[in-house]
């Protein structure tokens, strides 16, 4: 069964700057897309990042140039970078995958259909 766990989330003050990690495991074969979304209180839930493998990241426009998301495809991570926070990204930043697991029978193991899955979410305040 496949998990994701974030870690990194609290409480900044504006201006600052914090770092969120999501580590995937379980029956992987391959992960195609790693992405982090937010929700904010009454809001809907907003892509923030996004990194496909071979392929460049794409951003928000609401924070372009302030945060920077990378993965580490050996380990199953992806990691996102937040500077110059202010308090419109206070949110619940969640982790998402978009991978292939590996299904095993007495036949051998095959990748299965793709699947989405969630974490369970990190905190992010930013207020003084």
């Amino acid at each position: 069964q496949v998990q994701l766990v974030e870690s990194g989330g609290g409480l900044v003050q504006p201006g600052g700057s914090l770092s969120l990690a999501c580590a995937a495991s379980g029956s992987i074969f391959r992960i195609r897309v790693m992405a982090w979304y937010r929700q904010a209180p009454g809001k809907q839930r907003e892509l923030v990042a996004r990194i496909a493998s071979g392929e460049s990241p794409n951003y928000a426009e609401s924070v372009k140039g302030r945060f920077t998301i990378s993965r580490d495809n050996a380990k199953n991570t992806v990691s996102l970078q937040m500077n110059s926070l202010n308090p419109e990204d206070t949110a619940t930043y969640y982790c998402n995958a978009d991978l292939y697991e590996f299904l095993c029978s007495a036949y051998g193991c095959h990748p299965s259909a793709e699947g989405s899955y969630w974490g369970q979410g990190t905190q992010v305040t930013v207020s003084s």
